[in-house]
């Protein structure tokens, strides 16, 4: 989509993608507006050095700005950040579940309060360096899967409505990460060569149980038993906050088999541990769930991903009352994750996603 002088705020971390899809816009004749989120509480300053909307990614979208000749504004988003980012994140732990925070920060800042912001400098379109494609028609917008399929994102922008799809761009969705920073190279920008973060922006050394701990305190912790899966005591544990489906660690020894957690109870505290074929599932449910052509009136064939890194498996899709779905899976999944989205496709296009909910082990009272 060419500009023709239309105005865009581009969100800008500091990093390469984002300095790269402001340098496009801008050559495709858009007059671009650099923005940057600050996310990050005065008392976090330290730890948030070198992440994400940190001071450093501060100072290197600054830069880049500059270089590129077009302004650039921070923006102070840190009481927001807090409320629906970390305090959902801690909050699913609390409740059993695995949270996924890209996904919220993506729906409610990056494509949410950011377009706000966006309308105010007169911009009717905002753009991220986003690895996923956004294809526009008259009276509705397409999300695609990234050309590139070891960096797609397009599971993260699952929640976008269509009034967010409508007014966004992602430049960078049919390019590769060699291609990217050969740009970046190219415009001479210090930021060709930044690493890309591998961690949870917000969770220094991506240590998320010492997180809980100093975000929540100790008093605020579920602590409880675990029982195996016909119910038999096996110890305590120090709150369901510390476990997640599928882990292997910090579980009781003394078993001749490997143990997994295969359900936490928020109700009880319990904390459930079974064989590795206790994880697999044939089918889950969804709820909240975000339909990008409508909810379907009969069942789907499509292709749902369970976690970013699933490479995705078929499975027919049912939609239920009260914003739910059914998913039964073709081939059985290890580990279906309470708290993750799951996100369906049709070949590279999003169909739509949910969140998976908890299906209770069967373990006697």
């Amino acid at each position: 989509m060419k500009g023709r002088g239309r105005r865009i705020l581009v969100g800008m971390s500091g990093g390469v993608d984002s300095s790269v899809a402001a340098s496009l816009l801008k050559r495709d004749g858009w007059d671009v507006i650099g923005v940057t989120m600050k996310v990050w509480p005065q008392d976090c300053i330290t730890r948030a050095e070198d992440k994400c909307c940190g001071p450093t990614a501060i100072a290197d979208a600054r830069g880049v700005a500059h270089r590129l000749g077009i302004p650039h504004y921070v923006v102070d988003e840190a009481d927001r950040f807090e409320k629906l980012v970390i305090n959902y994140f801690a909050s699913e732990y609390k409740a059993g579940r695995t949270p996924n925070p890209c996904v919220m920060c993506n729906e409610h800042l990056k494509f949410g309060n950011l377009r706000t912001k966006a309308r105010a400098l007169g911009a009717d379109f905002i753009a991220t360096g986003h690895y996923a494609i956004i294809e526009h028609y008259a009276d509705r917008a397409v999300l695609r899967k990234g050309s590139d399929p070891r960096k797609d994102q397009s599971y993260f922008l699952f929640s976008l409505n269509q009034d967010q799809l409508m007014h966004s761009l992602t430049p960078l969705g049919g390019m590769t990460k060699p291609e990217i920073r050969e740009i970046a190279r190219r415009l001479g920008l210090k930021v060709a060569e930044k690493v890309d973060s591998q961690e949870i922006c917000f969770v220094p050394g991506n240590d998320y149980k010492a997180f809980l701990r100093g975000h929540l305190g100790e008093g605020e912790f579920h602590r409880g038993g675990l029982y195996d899966t016909v119910g038999n005591y096996l110890g305590e544990h120090e709150g369901i906050e510390m476990f997640t489906i599928g882990q292997r660690k910090g579980l009781p020894g003394g078993s001749p088999r490997p143990r997994y957690v295969v359900d936490i109870d928020p109700e009880t505290s319990r904390v459930i541990v079974g064989d590795e074929e206790d994880l697999v599932r044939e089918e889950f449910e969804v709820d909240r769930v975000t339909w990008h052509a409508g909810e379907p009136g009969e069942p789907l064939r499509v292709t749902v991903k369970i976690r970013y890194a699933h490479s995705g498996t078929g499975a027919s899709l049912v939609a239920l009352p009260g914003n739910r779905a059914r998913i039964v899976l073709d081939q059985p999944q290890r580990a279906v994750t309470p708290g993750q989205a799951a996100v369906f496709y049709d070949g590279d296009r999003v169909v739509g996603g949910g969140w998976i909910v908890r299906q209770p082990a069967p373990v006697p009272a």
